[in-house]
């Protein structure tokens, strides 16, 4: 049952995600979205991606979410939490996770060309760095993929 409840939970939590990446999608950033829960699943922090907006390399969903969770507890550690974002996390978001101490990341749509879990490296799950965490992959992937996909066609189709 527990395990069963936690699929539930995983599923919410994604779509929550998933409504903020199609947010970004609308501001023309590329669409990924992402939610921090704190162990009785109360959300702390949630963004979407704004990296050409900002004219930041580092605006990514995952980045903006650490950074809002750590000034809202005013702690850069963030322990017992879960990372809900909708695509694979990228090396630099895996390892700010990492600095950050959360425990468990879902996400999505896998990244085969810059995934940091599990499609190109395993940080925080190799044993390498001080911390490690568990990973979910695979979470409402199909419906994660298509937004990516219909996004980076709009793209091209305006070019």
């Amino acid at each position: 049952m527990e395990r069963e409840e936690q699929n539930v939970r995983d599923f919410y939590f994604m779509g929550k995600a998933l409504h903020l990446a199609a947010y970004a999608a609308s501001q023309n950033e590329v669409p990924v979205g992402a939610v921090l829960v704190d162990r009785e699943y109360t959300i702390l922090a949630k963004a979407g991606n704004n990296c050409i907006q900002a004219h930041d390399p580092t605006g990514h969903a995952e980045m903006h979410t650490l950074r809002a969770a750590a000034k809202s507890l005013k702690n850069y550690r963030l322990p017992e939490t879960t990372m809900y974002v909708t695509l694979e996390p990228c090396p630099m978001c895996a390892a700010a996770m990492i600095q950050a101490r959360v425990e468990r990341i879902v996400f999505g749509a896998v990244d085969p060309k810059g995934g940091g879990l599990q499609s190109q490296y395993t940080i925080g799950r190799d044993r390498k760095l001080n911390h490690s965490f568990t990973v979910v992959g695979g979470v409402r992937a199909e419906e994660c993929a298509a937004l990516l996909k219909d996004f980076f066609q709009q793209r091209r189709k305006k070019r």
